[in-house]
């Protein structure tokens, strides 16, 4: 029986992840293992390692490892302490392969202590680029951490190979964000509301604000002229999902909810909704706000329109319903008026979105599955590009 490992950090790799978990949990041939690490198990990120357990997985091994502080030695001092405690449970378990998702620290440290086990590393969204993240660093190495790769769409299918790695090793699978926005019973419109507080429907946002960790300028002065926006926008109902343990996080989050505190009518902000919420808010509001992948990803596939904000995302493939703007509050609102246009909004439910059909874990799942281990295998030689393309 081959034993596969997924690991975890935060609420939102998890709800990507959680379609594949339940295909391999389900698969007699398979035995899965969890990890859940970083803020899975922070009472200050909603300890969601519950929410996992609460979908009926084991979590096979906890690994706590964040730092204390939101500052970039806060971020690297968790990269170390990860990379130790996940080595020691990777040892314990001793997994035959590793899934890994994205390009947080936290990933790092866990590709990073696997291939040193020589275990192999199965990466999942490679390729991509938000140059606007110090995540976009983290992502390409681990690539070259990783033996198989699983691109979420054929430009980042081909970035991969031009970093060296093996066109054989490479799968263009699509995005399992598009898998549960398409497949997942979603919550109805009037639950939701009941359940938030708040109003949804074509005159509300969900906003989720990371800070941008390559972007000089301070996060809580973004985050206010996003604020400033929201209040200009007549009519407009709001709904926050607050941010990852990013350094400048803490401020962000402050600001947020003093905002929403002060507007108990129309705004309320939550640490974590749960994936399943989460995509039924975005489906059943006007548009996604922030600068969130989900934005990028999710929200196209339910046909709902987003605002970009900034230059956390640059780089990543997008759908004709994402706008972009600058993070100042006239740019902001005149984007969000524009999105909320009747016109746009229908256009919106019916752009092609270019991450994929909603069968990337269905695939995954079958590579992982019969995906040669063997040590010769995974003997990592690097890829030159054809002449004609050197």
């Amino acid at each position: 029986m081959r034993t596969i490992c997924v690991i975890t950090g935060t609420r939102a790799d998890y709800g990507l992840l959680c379609p594949l978990m339940r295909r391999i949990a389900d698969d007699p041939e398979l035995k899965l293992q969890v990890m859940a690490t970083a803020m899975h198990l922070s009472e200050a990120f909603g300890m969601t390692v519950n929410e996992i357990e609460a979908d009926g997985f084991t979590v096979d091994a906890r690994i706590e490892m964040l730092a204390g502080g939101d500052t970039n030695l806060s971020m690297a001092m968790s990269t170390g302490v990860g990379t130790t405690r996940i080595a020691q449970a990777l040892a314990d378990l001793s997994p035959d392969i590793v899934v890994i998702l994205g390009d947080r620290y936290e990933a790092l440290s866990a590709a990073t202590a696997a291939f040193l086990l020589k275990i192999p590393v199965a990466h999942v969204h490679g390729g991509e680029v938000t140059s606007g993240a110090l995540d976009d660093g983290i992502r390409h190495a681990i690539t070259k951490l990783s033996h198989l790769h699983f691109a979420s769409a054929a430009p980042y299918g081909r970035r991969i190979v031009q970093m060296g790695e093996q066109p054989s090793r490479v799968h263009v699978v699509g995005a399992m964000g598009v898998d549960n926005a398409l497949n997942l019973p979603l919550v109805s419109r009037a639950d939701l509301e009941r359940d938030l507080g708040v109003t949804l429907g074509p005159r509300s946002a969900i906003v989720t604000f990371h800070p941008a960790t390559l972007d000089e300028a301070d996060p809580a002065h973004q985050v206010s002229e996003l604020l400033s926006a929201l209040d200009a926008v007549e009519g407009l109902t709001a709904a926050f999902t607050l941010p990852n343990a990013d350094p400048g996080n803490v401020a962000v989050r402050e600001l947020i909810v003093a905002w929403a505190s002060e507007r108990p009518a129309t705004a309320a902000a939550f640490t974590s909704l749960g994936h399943l919420r989460y995509l039924s808010a975005v489906k059943a509001a006007g548009c996604v706000v922030g600068n969130s992948s989900s934005g990028i990803i999710e929200a196209p596939a339910l046909g709902i329109p987003t605002v970009n904000i900034g230059m956390r995302q640059d780089g990543r493939v997008r759908a004709e319903s994402v706008i972009d703007c600058a993070p100042r509050a006239h740019d902001i609102e005149a984007a969000i008026n524009r999105v909320l246009d009747p016109a746009f909004r229908n256009a919106a439910a019916s752009q092609e979105n270019p991450y994929g059909d909603g069968h990337a874990a269905e695939r995954i799942h079958a590579t992982l599955k019969t995906v040669d281990l063997s040590p010769q295998s995974l003997r990592k030689g690097f890829y030159d590009l054809p002449e004609e393309h050197a």
